[in-house]
């Protein structure tokens, strides 16, 4: 279970990257963000169950960040042109 884990967290880590830096709009770019949040989600499974910490806590740091880009790239700017029209 643990190695199924480690390589959808790093599948899903390198499709993240690729996706977000194409930056092929807001909207992608958002999506991006929450496979991002799946593969740290992953990542500190993993590191929980495997006793390592520092991995743990760098991947829940990387969550906030994560849906911090979700926010921006997904909500704020529906809310913005919510408030605009």
């Amino acid at each position: 279970m643990q190695d199924m884990v480690q390589w959808f967290a790093t599948l899903t880590g390198i499709a993240a990257a690729v996706i977000v830096s194409l930056n092929l709009g807001r909207k992608l770019t958002g999506y991006g963000f929450i496979v991002f949040t799946a593969s740290s989600i992953a990542w500190v499974w993993f590191a929980l169950q495997a006793g390592e910490t520092p991995l743990a806590i760098q991947n829940v740091v990387l969550t906030v960040i994560n849906i911090v880009g979700i926010y921006r790239w997904l909500i704020l700017k529906r809310q913005i042109n919510n408030a605009e029209e």
